[in-house]
């Protein structure tokens, strides 16, 4: 006989070939052993019972478990500690018959006491053999596991009215993946009742968009997956997951599934207002970059074909029939080029009446010339806008990579520049890109290049020209930027402006301009005990730049210049119809003593009555009035209306392009308040400035 300890009870093991047993007198040593293990162990029920499952011995743990005495007990059959259900279903019997085959037998379950109460036990049945071998009787061990079992019951109680409770959904799967238990969180998020899904697989929960692989993995982090409701819908979940082992040593997979549908579907609508433009719903300039991107560094990438489209004579649909005509216009043009485009073609539209079409394979469809013709054909039309018939056709440029294209941006800039030389030969005319074209979009790239590292290493220059009253004394000065190239040598914003345009790089340069300018003026000494002005061109930074107001408070913090002595120049065509937003942040600087200049005044299209509003202090009258100015001339009363529409408006008036005594002689005559021209100076550098603010400049 062996006593040992097994997941905390007492077995009683009988070894049938330990051949040192008959040396002990079996059976005399089995019994003088139980008998001890019996008296000393008393929370333990430990009782004999002979081959016929009837009581013959009882220790004091039986007494105290089950409540009767040794005399009320011995001689009874043991079913007698049984529910009536478990003697119902032979349960004693079948104990024993597996004890006296295995030699064991260990279960648990309710057990009765004498008193009729019901106690949990863990129960251990021992075959009791003679040393031939013949079935002497059993040795049982019962231990009292109600509190353990009430707890584990109140836990299972408690995690089941937690699966109830919780909105998210939750399912236990055993070790073959097969559903096993749900909450109705998880019933409703598939539509299903728990019928329905007890023993489903659980990689049938998945979606056919799914393509994550199995559904119950280990992870470190929640994962995405998709399931398929019972009506065919998809379900977007964050999944968890993790494994468990039950106490027979099973394992069991938790999972729970977090709804995250809503939150799906509004990332995508973002996504789709990111990428598609809306009043088309064609792809937007953002996706057709990332869409070129993908596919110029992708296979089969000498295949790619992108036509760049400019609808001709745009701006006269506009101005003629108004921006909503303008709108529908396009809008027909994209219904026409989404309907009418071969397969394996994405058109897009880029801004305003510019439209792309991206092909992933240009032989699939005869080629990229005879593409250009079909979409210049669908772009060829005639369209009925506020009952009118308009005649459309559009200039197309046709680019494939060349070899050196390294982003959709190059192949974008190849397309748009062989779209301006089909436009130079007409109306709905078609170019493509050749190796020419090629080389000369490379010279503008390798001089963006160079322009975006001389911004980032200060590599450029400023000049200044004054700006002078009528008695010649330096009011001001306008910061004009030059650029020292290394292999071109000095070079003038009509060279390398439209390279900064083309590039983006506009909002750098001006800021590059705006913080060296007021930097270095922030030194100059006064004239007549007064300061100068400092007046910087904007043509990048705008008041519609979210930026705007912090770039120009934080140049005017860093340089130390009063806010006062600053004039920023902008061109009156970007003050048309100033949007609120904008005229918030141009009120703000003026609070703060920042000045706001109308450049090219009478350049542009505005009306009187829209430049009244604007929040400018100085108009700039165009020097194309002043170039012809004489006496009698036209140009004479032009200025003579500027100077005084502007002193109606508070506003100081400069005229630029002063080159002769005569015209600024007139301009003073007419009330013009200060000038700028070769009259006076030339852009000079910053040290010949400062020595004439030093030393006057008297008129010539």
């Amino acid at each position: 006989m062996q006593v040992r300890v097994h997941s905390g009870a007492i077995i009683l093991q009988t070894k049938n070939d330990l051949t040192h047993s008959e040396h002990l007198g079996f059976p005399q040593a089995q019994e003088v052993g139980l008998d001890l293990l019996a008296t000393a162990i008393n929370e333990y029920a430990i009782y004999m019972l002979d081959a016929n499952g009837t009581v013959t011995s009882w220790n004091p743990g039986a007494e105290h478990m089950k409540g009767y005495r040794s005399d009320e007990i011995v001689g009874r059959y043991f079913s007698v500690f049984y529910p009536p259900e478990a003697v119902a279903e032979r349960r004693p019997e079948r104990e024993l018959e597996h004890a006296a085959r295995t030699g064991y037998h260990q279960a648990e379950g309710w057990l009765v006491r004498k008193d009729g109460t019901r106690f949990w036990a863990h129960v251990v049945t021992a075959a009791l053999r003679s040393s031939d071998g013949s079935l002497r009787g059993f040795a049982k061990v019962t231990r009292d596991d109600t509190e353990s079992h009430t707890r584990l019951e109140r836990s299972s109680e408690r995690f089941t009215n937690l699966m109830g409770l919780t909105p998210v959904g939750i399912a236990l799967f055993d070790d073959s993946y097969r559903l096993a238990r749900a909450n109705d969180a998880l019933c409703d998020l598939l539509g299903s009742e728990i019928s329905e899904l007890h023993g489903t697989r659980a990689d049938d929960l998945r979606h056919p968009q799914d393509r994550s692989g199995p559904l119950v993995m280990i992870s470190d982090a929640p994962t995405h997956r998709v399931l398929k409701r019972a009506d065919g819908r998809p379900v977007h979940c964050d999944l968890r997951c993790a494994a468990a082992v039950e106490d027979d040593g099973r394992l069991f997979w938790l999972v729970a599934f977090q709804d995250i549908t809503e939150r799906h579907q509004r990332a995508e609508e973002l996504r789709y207002q990111a990428t598609h433009d809306s009043l088309t719903g064609l792809f937007n300039r953002r996706a057709v970059k990332e869409l070129l991107d993908e596919l110029v560094r992708g296979p089969g990438a000498e295949r790619v074909g992108v036509l760049f489209c400019d609808i001709d004579n745009f701006k006269r649909v506009n101005d003629s029939l108004g921006h909503d005509a303008g709108d529908e216009l396009v809008a027909n043009l994209a219904r026409r080029l989404r309907s009418g485009m071969p397969p394996g073609c994405v058109p897009a539209r880029l801004s305003g009446d510019e439209f792309v079409v991206v092909c992933r394979d240009v032989d699939a469809v005869g080629g990229l010339e005879a593409l250009g013709k079909t979409v210049s054909g669908l772009l060829r039309t005639v369209v009925r806008l506020q009952g009118q018939p308009v005649q459309v056709s559009a200039a197309v440029g046709c680019a494939m990579p060349d070899g050196t294209v390294t982003c959709g941006d190059d192949l974008l800039r190849f397309a748009d520049a062989a779209m301006y030389r089909a436009k130079r030969r007409g109306p709905g005319r078609v170019a493509l890109a050749d190796p020419g074209l090629a080389q000369a979009i490379n010279r503008q790239l390798r001089l963006e290049a160079e322009l975006r590292e001389a911004i980032d290493n200060d590599d450029l220059v400023l000049h200044y020209q004054p700006v002078v009253d009528a008695a010649g004394h330096v009011v001001s000065a306008e910061a004009l930027v030059r650029w020292q190239h290394s292999e071109h040598g000095l070079l003038y914003p009509d060279v390398f402006l439209p390279v900064a345009e083309q590039g983006d790089l506009l909002r750098d340069l001006d800021r590059w301009v705006l913080r060296t300018a007021l930097h270095r003026a922030a030194r100059w000494p006064t004239v007549r005990g007064r300061p100068v002005g400092i007046a910087v061109n904007l043509a990048g930074l705008l008041p519609d730049d979210p930026e705007f107001t912090a770039e120009v408070t934080g140049a005017i913090a860093e340089s130390g210049i009063e806010p006062d002595r600053v004039v920023l120049e902008l061109v009156e065509t970007v003050l048309v119809d100033l949007p609120s937003g904008p005229r918030r942040a141009m009120l703000e600087l003026v609070d703060r003593g920042v000045r706001f200049a109308v450049d090219d005044f009478g350049t542009g299209y505005s009306s009187l009555a829209r430049i009244k509003d604007l929040p400018a202090q100085i108009i700039k009258a165009d020097r194309s009035f002043v170039s012809d100015l004489g006496v009698g001339s036209r140009d004479l009363a032009v200025a003579r209306a500027v100077a005084e529409f502007a002193r109606a408006l508070d506003c100081q008036t400069v005229a630029e392009g002063v080159e002769t005594a005569e015209q600024f002689n007139l301009l003073a005559s007419v009330g013009i308040d200060v000038y700028q021209g070769f009259l006076f100076a030339r852009p000079i550098e910053e040290d010949r400035l400062t020595a004439l603010l030093e030393q006057g400049l008297p008129l010539p």
